[in-house]
């Protein structure tokens, strides 16, 4: 069963997320390469999260003027 993961994590920057194993920066134990994989609160900020909603047009900003 995979770990839960943690939304918010106090120092993210200390641990590879690259899968469940969590490893420590300094002993990655699942052969993922020579960087850690970054939690996307580090990619993305506080509000990864977030739904990001489509921009909203307001009425009559994109017509032509029929002259």
């Amino acid at each position: 069963m995979a770990k839960k993961f943690p939304i918010k994590p106090v120092h993210p920057e200390r641990i590879c997320w690259g899968c469940d194993k969590y490893c420590p920066i300094d002993a990655l134990a699942c052969g993922n390469g020579s960087e850690r994989t970054q939690h996307p609160v580090e990619l993305f900020g506080d509000d990864w999260m977030e739904p990001i909603l489509p921009f909203q047009e307001e009425d009559g900003e994109n017509e032509r003027d029929g002259s």
